[in-house]
């Protein structure tokens, strides 16, 4: 997240990523034109003036709701609702943004994920619980910046301009990993029947009892956008490896296809994400 800044803190001018710095200057235009103090406008929205002054700083990024309540009190237009993404995407851990701006150009995500389930899928409890887990461990302000960041890519799920096709391949151990507690994990396995039931998304369940298949280096991501290009992105460890180009990555899309005929299919795996809901 840049070398000289402190993890989570307010940062200094120097690191301040230029997505905030603008909200902050429009922020600050908005509130001068609707004849408002720092101290008026952090009353009206209901937080704290130095929070207000941090944003129009550009040290702290705005979330959701806080632009939400900023709209209705500077009657902003929707301009910072517009440049909510943007400030949404500056909080992701620097090695991740490469496939966020790819993620938003493709119309075809494959994914395996043989450890967790995959973010694009995490409710917020079970993300905040992994992020908690991190280690070195991240302070609080650090793990509610990645948390929000990683539930605004969700929006990925139901987007209709591309609409983007998935299909997720995920480990059966990853069921029974207790991340958290039962009632976290009760609520996770709800959260993926429910996106099985959007008619863009296939969750697959490799089992258990296939134990040798073309996934077992690891985790992988494989996107194709309209123009037809392909990437394959590959991370562990927060080390990150990406491929681009049919040549490159021919033989991943490949060994994804041999997965997905080992894997469970949607029908066969909403039964045995019910039944280990059910155990729980």
């Amino acid at each position: 997240m840049g070398n000289n800044r402190r993890r989570g803190k307010r940062i200094n001018d120097d690191d301040r990523p230029g997505s905030w710095v603008a909200y902050g200057k429009l922020l600050k235009f908005f509130r001068t034109k609707a004849g408002l103090t720092q101290e008026e406008l952090a009353e009206r929205m209901g937080y704290s003036q130095d929070h207000c002054a941090s944003v129009e700083q550009g040290r702290r990024p705005a979330k959701a709701e806080f632009t939400g309540r900023a709209e209705e009190v500077v009657e902003a237009g929707g301009v910072l609702e517009e440049l909510q993404e943007e400030v949404d995407f500056a909080q992701l851990p620097t090695f991740f943004r490469d496939l966020a701006v790819l993620e938003k150009e493709a119309v075809i995500r494959y994914s395996y994920d043989p450890l967790v389930i995959p973010g694009l899928l995490q409710t917020e409890d079970y993300a905040r619980t992994l992020l908690g887990g991190a280690y070195p461990p991240l302070d609080d302000e650090t793990v509610d910046e990645w948390l929000t960041a990683r539930l605004a890519r969700q929006s990925l799920l139901t987007r209709k301009k591309p609409l983007v096709a998935f299909a997720l391949i995920i480990e059966e151990a990853t069921l029974h990993r207790m991340v958290g507690n039962r009632r976290i994990m009760q609520a996770q396995l709800r959260r993926l029947l429910e996106c099985a039931e959007l008619r863009n998304v296939e969750i697959q369940i490799m089992p258990s009892a296939r134990a040798v298949h073309g996934g077992l280096n690891g985790h992988m991501v494989l996107l194709e956008t309209a123009d037809g290009k392909q990437y394959v992105y590959v991370e562990a460890q927060g080390c990150v490896m990406s491929r681009v180009g049919r040549e490159q990555t021919s033989a991943f899309w490949l060994r994804y296809g041999s997965m997905r005929a080992l894997a469970l299919s949607t029908e066969e795996s909403v039964p045995l994400i019910e039944e280990v809901a059910g155990e729980l």
